[in-house]
């Protein structure tokens, strides 16, 4: 584990209990609804969130559609939370850069207001190709900066001490995603939100 997963995991087991509430929490909220709208999700999928926290986008997502849902995050407290919000589902601590699922299992890999605290972003993104079925989609909701702003507020990120690593501009997580074998990479931009989909191919 790394410096920026050991900051994640320590400044997410304090946010577990009460996330929701809390300023982050809300703020993501937004992330998850327009992840919710957006990604092709069919009853009887497979459906892996990395990153998971306390399990509320799984839990929104089976509002909608029957599915076997997996999540997996730094934070064991956070997955703690998202098992008692999910008791049919299958948690598991551990790292963006190395998911614990057999190959070619997983229908659709969402990550919600989190890719910017995954430490090798190529990494994650062979892992999440590896893990997917032929054909399986990658959604990919994430702070959204014009260039300026990213330019300025990336130096900033590793000073907050959360596991912030770095904010990416849409080509770039699409650039990361197609070089580890994915097609299609599509964007959408709402407001502060970018929304990045592959498949994999």
């Amino acid at each position: 584990m790394n410096k920026f997963e050991k900051r994640s995991r320590a400044a997410y087991d304090k946010k577990a209990a009460n996330y929701d509430d809390t300023f982050e929490g809300k703020f993501t909220y937004s992330y998850n609804l327009l992840l919710l709208e957006a990604a092709d999700i069919k009853d009887g999928d497979t459906v892996l969130d990395v990153a998971c926290g306390n399990g509320r986008l799984l839990k929104m997502i089976a509002g909608r559609h029957a599915i076997q849902g997996y999540g997996i995050d730094i934070s064991e407290k956070m997955t703690l939370q998202a098992a008692l919000r999910n008791p049919a589902m299958q948690f598991s601590v551990g790292s963006s850069e190395q998911l614990p699922y057999p190959g070619g299992t997983v229908d659709v890999l969402t990550v919600s207001a989190a890719y910017h605290h995954f430490p090798h972003v190529g990494v994650f993104a062979r892992e999440a190709y590896r893990v997917l079925k032929p054909g399986g989609k990658i959604y990919i909701a994430e702070v959204y900066y014009p260039l300026f702003q990213r330019l300025l507020y990336s130096p900033l990120l590793p000073l907050l001490n959360e596991g912030d690593v770095k904010f990416y501009a849409p080509e770039a997580i699409m650039r990361t995603l197609t070089e580890a074998g994915f097609t299609g990479p599509t964007q959408m931009i709402k407001g502060r939100i970018q929304l990045i989909s592959a498949r994999k191919g």
